[in-house]
């Protein structure tokens, strides 16, 4: 996968996908980062070695593929000064922000262009990344190919098949890291409090988090099935249970990504006005 690949914005969702695909072979001199601040641009070329503008149009002129990794708010005023380029050109257009729907996009850059949505993580900088991903009617098949190869080189894909799907997408794995990340933290300073030093609280809930995950990664079984299999009746591991369900836990998870979708749809409404 040697496509030219033009990123607009060097935030912490480009830079993951950027440093994700380096790390997986793509070539440095095959990418071309814009940004409009240098300390940005100066953080990329050193980390990565890759070429970053403050120009966008003069990033996407032989691009491939042209990655939108900009705030909602700013998108508009973004790619429409892009238009005519795109236009001439007809690259991907891989669209990773929240709430901006394809219609939106293609009202200020133009309907006959391949056009992708998004909804990326952050894990994505270490090859772990999980991406929804939607095409509108009209790209075509090698387009879609070309997209999903692009951020498989970075984790697993899933299509779906409704674009308000990635409202969901953006509630469970978008924000999702954040939400294991307070759980760590959570741990940590419980463990800490129970005694241990904060050194060794960490360590024990970091790698405690990672080798769950790996483990409900390759079991073969759903984790309600691990979870049964790790609570032995009247032990420590049910009580503890326990007091999470007498808490709400699960109904406090639904409500989180409740409002993180819905909160994209806030933001498609705020900023994706056509």
């Amino acid at each position: 996968m040697n496509e030219r690949i033009a990123c607009i914005g060097a935030g912490n969702m480009g830079r993951a996908i950027v440093g994700g695909l380096l790390r997986r072979g793509h070539p440095v001199e095959a990418l071309r980062v814009a940004d409009p601040l240098a300390t940005a641009r100066e953080a990329l070329a050193r980390e990565f070695g890759i070429v970053a503008l403050a120009d966008n149009g003069a990033a996407i002129l032989d691009a491939d593929v042209v990655l939108l990794a900009v705030k909602p708010q700013q998108m508009q005023a973004v790619v429409r000064p892009l238009a005519a380029t795109l236009a001439a050109r007809k690259p991907l257009v891989l669209s990773i922000a929240a709430g901006i729907t394809t219609h939106a996009l293609a009202s200020w850059i133009g309907t006959d262009l391949p056009l992708v949505r998004a909804m990326p993580n952050t894990p994505a900088l270490v090859g772990r990344g999980a991406t929804g991903l939607y095409a509108t009617p009209t790209t075509p098949a090698p387009a879609r190919a070309l997209a999903e190869s692009l951020l498989g080189a970075v984790g697993i894909v899933e299509w779906v098949e409704a674009e308000a799907l990635l409202d969901a997408v953006t509630a469970l794995s978008g924000s999702g890291p954040a939400y294991f990340f307070l759980l760590i933290e959570c741990l940590e300073r419980a463990g800490t409090a129970l005694g241990l030093a904060p050194a060794s609280a960490r360590r024990l809930a970091i790698e405690t988090a990672a080798g769950a995950s790996e483990l409900a990664r390759g079991a073969g079984v759903d984790p309600a099935t691990l979870r049964v299999q790790v609570t032995s009746p009247g032990g420590t591991t049910e009580q503890a249970l326990q007091v999470l369900n007498e808490g709400g836990f699960e109904a406090l998870i639904t409500a989180a990504l409740e409002a993180a979708r819905d909160r994209g749809q806030i933001l498609s409404r705020e900023f994706g006005g056509v």
